[in-house]
């Protein structure tokens, strides 16, 4: 079977996810109890979302290093999803800092037509991971930069395009600077199944990147060199650390737990 992604060579997009997990780095070491505690959890929670729950030991220390792992990955899938319009065509991505800061800037010579019946010949975009990752502070030093872009240039319009929005769009931007609402029909809030539709001409370009990208990553996990598989060895030292008999539900498991936070207490020290 071939490559059903006409818009993104099969090259291209395994280079860019190993690229993408590349930037993963430490963040794929594995986690040992010291790791773990490194920022000193709260005892206290753990214990309540196990009881809670009815989860094991090894579920509640599992789901807290991929916890701690995922709030460490936002910004290398913001790069997965900024990246990927360099090996797409009419797109460039800027180095940092350059062309204005921008993230992902879409020209055609032929002209773009945008909702509504405009047309430009160039779109500047900001992009976003999440449409909830701005505070009004940001969203309106953001609107100002785009209303620059709009008096420099009167032949662009500028997007904010959100990976995750709040539903599939391609709308003005209505938000609030210096307390007045604000508004304009170049700058537009636009999800990213709406931006891969508009630079390829398919409506549902995004759709088939995200079907064939669980296969890419598989394969390159399994076949890349120098691409870890964290063994997190957590639950092992806190076996160790509760003792004989200590056991995945005794009492003696959440007194190691309440060390990893506590050891310096009153009563706890040892």
């Amino acid at each position: 079977m071939g490559w059903p992604i006409s818009f993104l060579s099969e090259e291209d997009f395994r280079e860019h996810v190993k690229a993408t997990i590349g930037k993963y780095g430490e963040k794929l070491e594995s986690f040992d109890v010291k790791r773990f505690n490194k920022n000193i959890i709260d005892p206290i929670k753990l214990i309540f979302d196990k009881t809670v729950y009815g989860s094991s030991w090894e579920t509640i220390v599992g789901n807290e290093v991929f916890r701690q792992r995922d709030k460490a990955n936002n910004n290398d899938i913001g790069y997965f999803h900024q990246r990927i319009f360099q090996y797409i065509g009419h797109c460039r991505v800027p180095e940092n800092g350059k062309e204005g800061g921008w993230d992902v800037i879409y020209h055609r010579d032929e002209g773009i037509v945008l909702p509504g019946g405009d047309t430009v010949h160039t779109v500047y975009v900001e992009m976003k991971n999440k449409h909830n990752t701005m505070n009004s502070a940001s969203a309106g030093k953001t609107y100002i930069k785009m209303q620059n872009q709009l008096l420099q240039d009167d032949d662009c319009a500028c997007f904010l395009v959100e990976a995750i929005a709040q539903r599939s769009q391609n709308v003005k931007w209505e938000t609030t600077v210096d307390k007045n609402k604000v508004s304009h029909r170049r700058i537009r809030r636009v999800s990213i199944d709406q931006f891969y539709a508009l630079v390829t001409g398919q409506e549902d370009a995004f759709y088939q990147m995200c079907m064939k990208l669980p296969d890419v990553i598989e394969e390159v996990v399994r076949n890349a060199e120098g691409v870890k598989v964290p063994h997190d060895t957590v639950l092992e030292g806190l076996f160790k650390m509760a003792g004989p008999g200590g056991g995945t539900e005794g009492a003696s498991m959440a007194m190691a737990v309440y060390m990893l936070g506590f050891g310096t207490y009153q009563g706890f020290r040892r």
